[in-house]
């Protein structure tokens, strides 16, 4: 988005405030929320009562700005991606349906900055919750598809959901679809602001979004990596991506299905493809599927080991040393010996730096440092499958399951989430 400058940035101030999501004037009831200390606030209201009225406002005001923006961006250079999507205006209209609850199966959880929850499900579409009502989006309201497995967000608040038939961003009145960018090795660059997503194929790439560009790019190859794809080539992608995580140093890291972990520091890859991270045999493979910092800094990819990274031990290293340390952790999270309890599916720390881990049938776990807590997910006193971990604004705990919605911890056991 354009920010310098008096033209593009003053117009694109305007737009939001009227019809973009972010600022929130547009449920999905066709009614717009209470206007915070604005002095139009009758007029608001108005139009409120008139939905024709409302959209046709909305609809000439795009019109207006898409119009007129180009000739501000002239003024420095700079483009703005909403322009490059808003192709076709007769699609900008209000989307989405009200229900009364969400999907069974929740892969995903997000809070952008306006204090509205995204739900993305595992085949039924994606659910936005205001705080009040919940409204279900599908293809039919433009999702390239109803399979959801990621929702990030940039600096201004722009959402944005990787589905298994590609990216989009919701502008409040539809989806845009992104399209991707010709991309090479050089493409290959790590700014701070840039989102990163996985490539749902699990074919070896990974997506890079610059906030104007959509990259994808095809992750480098390692000599682990071939010496599996020779000895097993009717075996799946070892190079498959199942997380991405960014850590206290704005470095990204990518959990693989095969290989371990990967580090890039926007210069150069470095693996960590120790026994206990990688997947070098012939049984099912869980991959590295979440990633943590602990309140210590160490890294967290299983319970069998942390690893130590950024600190004073691993900086004394020699360039022939790992750029790592390796450190034995809790073990299995049962603390049976002989347990198979040491590796999640989700994995977060909330604000009093205790670690949330998710197993897939085994409930969720949590460890303050010295203890380990456990808390059974059950439904009808069997455990149920889980899928994710989410922690929100205001600290509280989430849960995404595989067959029964969402959960919330209330500071005691984890309750699911109903209207």
């Amino acid at each position: 988005m354009v920010n310098k400058g008096f033209g593009s940035g003053w117009l694109t101030f305007k737009f939001e405030a009227l019809c973009y999501y972010s600022s929130s004037l547009l449920n999905e009831s066709f009614a717009l929320r209470k206007p915070s200390k604005h002095k139009d606030r009758n007029c608001y209201r108005q139009i409120h009562k008139d939905t024709t009225k409302f959209r046709k406002t909305i609809m000439k005001f795009t019109i207006l700005y898409l119009t007129i923006l180009p000739f501000f961006t002239s003024f420095n250079g700079q483009t703005n991606i909403y322009t490059h999507n808003f192709k076709n205006l007769n699609e900008l209209v209000v989307i989405g349906d009200t229900v009364k609850e969400l999907s069974n199966n929740i892969m995903v959880i997000h809070q952008d900055r306006e204090n509205n929850y995204w739900f993305g499900s595992w085949k039924d579409g994606l659910y936005k919750y205001d705080g009040k009502v919940i409204i279900h989006f599908t293809t039919k309201d433009g999702l390239p598809d109803n399979r959801v497995d990621e929702i990030k967000e940039d600096k201004l608040g722009n959402v944005f959901f990787n589905t298994s038939k590609g990216l989009c961003q919701y502008n409040g009145l539809s989806f845009l679809k992104l399209t991707v960018t010709a991309s090479s090795e050089s493409d290959w660059d790590l700014h701070s602001d840039d989102l990163w997503f996985k490539n749902l194929e699990h074919s070896g790439y990974v997506y890079r979004f610059d906030g104007n560009k959509l990259f994808r790019l095809k992750f480098p190859k390692s000599e682990l990596g071939e010496e599996y794809i020779q000895k097993h080539p009717n075996y799946p992608n070892p190079y498959a991506i199942y997380c991405i995580y960014k850590d206290s140093k704005k470095n990204i890291w990518f959990g693989t299905a095969t290989l371990g972990v990967c580090r890039y520091d926007g210069k150069s890859f470095n693996w960590i493809s120790e026994k206990d991270v990688t997947e070098i045999h012939n049984g099912p493979a869980n991959g590295v599927r979440s990633i943590a910092e602990d309140k210590n800094g160490d890294f967290w990819f299983n319970t069998e080991y942390r690893y130590t990274v950024y600190n004073q031990i691993s900086s004394t290293k020699t360039n022939s040393e790992p750029f790592y340390g390796r450190l034995k952790s809790i073990g299995c999270l049962d603390s049976k010996k002989d347990g198979n309890l040491n590796e999640f599916l989700s994995i977060i720390k909330d604000d009093n730096y205790n670690l949330w881990i998710a197993t897939y049938i085994h409930g969720v776990w949590r460890y303050d440092g010295k203890k380990i807590s456990h808390y059974p997910i059950q439904m009808n006193e069997k455990n149920i499958p889980i899928y994710c971990l989410f922690k929100d604004i205001n600290g509280d705990i989430w849960l995404g399951t595989h067959e029964n919605g969402a959960f919330k911890f209330d500071g005691k056991t984890f309750n699911r989430f109903e209207l």
